[in-house]
């Protein structure tokens, strides 16, 4: 039995998604449906905020996008050709009204919503700084510092101020932002966070990723460029890139598992980069079997690639069900135990008298991976192994990925052979760090310049970790500057 409680809180969670709209009079209704393709990347809260000349308006709400935004009043309630809205992962504690995106807040020059993807690594010295100023918080947000720092700033322009403020941060974000004459978008340097740039007729459009074009039908333009800044007004579309210039460390996690299959990031599938992953895997790690298995649905991909290279057939041995809420409540222990498969189930007549390869994308604390090889097993299989399409991941992540902390990460207290003891298989494999490059398109992973962000699998962390490194890390970083 597998419930879904037991999956939810034994995964990374990506947390946010952004959009914007400049130039269109139904900005709002596309943000909404932009926001649904990237529900993906958080299911907390979604919020947008529009602008329609005159004012802004603004509807946010816990929940899902469908909760917030399936009614025609609530689209009418938010007039204009300009918008950007946001969903959101929290990391920890209970979803507060005042931590929803867009954040927005008058200033001199005027109106200013802003929404965030990532987290900010100086977040809390920066906090500390500002409140001694005189800043006054209405949230526990990392966001709410780039506001405050922008309503600091002596720099004549709204464009002026961002990159003021945003040179006195530190940490892994996409950002998009709506003023009164524009709608604006900005990557890290390194771009470690995704944000893209696309086009519906004469509008224009900012996503987090590409998926969230199809649905509107907007033709995808380009990757926003790390370190750049994109203002989009109407004389257009102008770039900027105020930033120092630094190698790009694209999240290799993206490819792995947060980003939706049909997307596509810095010129790759992700869809194909997780085949690919998978062919990489079954080359390293090989063995005896009778059918490769994915865990649904993030190994899906990655078992078609490893049974394709293999030769091992590809089944469907694990059934998700795709209409369990993630806060299902068991209200008494009698109902707990009676086995009731809320979130996987197995489809005994694939797995019955089999010798199986389940593929999963990673492996946290272990308890998930325990709970299916159990329920695998249950359903007769024969052998059990477990192949996972991403390194050990030895590192908690500081870059706006919701993790444990270390010493709750299995492979950063085991190795591989106790680990798959613990889980329960005959044997356990992952790629290797140099085989996910493979499968990348790099030769492996060059120690002085490494192309991608991996530091959740290698602990190279690209940016510094001031909040961190002054003891301010884990659930109290969450909760003096949390990610969003």
């Amino acid at each position: 039995m597998l419930k879904a409680g037991d999956a939810e809180a034994d995964r990374f969670h990506e947390e946010c998604g952004v959009f914007g709209v400049y130039g269109h009079p139904d900005a709002a209704a596309l943000t909404a449906l932009g926001l649904h393709a990237l529900q993906h990347r958080g299911q907390e809260s979604a919020g947008i905020v529009a602008y329609d000349g005159e004012q802004f308006t603004a509807h946010r709400g816990p929940g899902l996008v469908s909760d917030n935004f399936s009614s025609k009043e609530v689209i009418a309630r938010l007039p204009g050709a300009m918008a950007i809205g946001h969903v959101r992962y929290a990391t920890t504690g209970e979803v507060a009204l005042r931590n929803i995106q867009p954040l927005f807040a008058d200033f001199e020059f005027g109106g200013l919503a802003i929404c965030h993807n990532g987290n900010l690594t100086n977040s809390y010295q920066l906090r500390r700084q500002l409140v001694r100023r005189g800043s006054l918080f209405q949230s526990t947000s990392d966001t709410e510092v780039i506001v405050h720092l922008i309503a600091t700033s002596l720099k004549p322009t709204v464009v002026e101020r961002m990159v003021d403020a945003l040179q006195q941060i530190e940490g892994a974000y996409s950002l998009v932002a709506l003023s009164q004459n524009a709608v604006i978008g900005v990557r890290d340097p390194l771009g470690v966070r995704p944000l893209v740039l696309g086009k519906l007729g004469d509008s224009w459009i900012l996503a987090s990723e590409t998926c969230a074009f199809d649905i509107i039908g907007a033709e995808f333009v380009r990757d926003v460029e790390p370190g750049e800044i994109v203002i989009i007004d109407a004389t257009g579309v102008h770039s900027d890139k105020p930033f120092v210039h630094q190698s790009k460390r694209v999240c290799v996690f993206e490819y792995i598992y947060f980003a939706r299959p049909d997307s596509v990031m810095d010129g790759r599938s992700v869809y194909e980069a997780r085949k690919r992953i998978g062919r990489e895997l079954a080359r390293e790690s090989p063995v005896a079997a009778d059918i490769v298995v994915p865990v649904p649905d993030s190994g899906v991909p990655a078992a078609l690639g490893y049974s394709a290279e293999s030769g091992v057939p590809f089944e469907l041995g694990i059934i998700r069900n795709h209409y369990v809420g993630r806060t299902f409540i068991e209200p008494t222990d009698q109902i707990r135990h009676l086995g009731v498969r809320l979130k996987h189930n197995a489809n005994r007549a694939d797995l019955e008298g089999k010798r199986v390869v389940l593929v999963d994308d990673s492996i946290v604390r272990g308890t998930t991976s325990t709970k299916i090889v159990d329920m695998v097993r249950n359903a007769g299989a024969r052998e059990v192994h477990m192949r996972i399409s991403s390194p050990p991941t030895s590192f908690p992540c500081f870059y706006g990925i919701a993790t444990p902390s270390r010493d709750q990460l299995l492979a950063a207290k085991y190795d591989v052979e106790e680990m798959a003891r613990l889980i329960g298989v005959d044997s356990l494999a992952f790629i290797s760090i140099n085989g996910l490059y493979r499968a990348m398109g790099e030769a492996g992973r060059n120690e002085v310049a490494p192309r991608f962000c991996d530091a959740c699998f290698t602990g190279d962390y690209p940016i510094p970790l001031a909040d961190a490194d002054n003891g301010k890390v884990s659930v109290q970083l969450s909760l003096l500057a949390e990610p969003v």
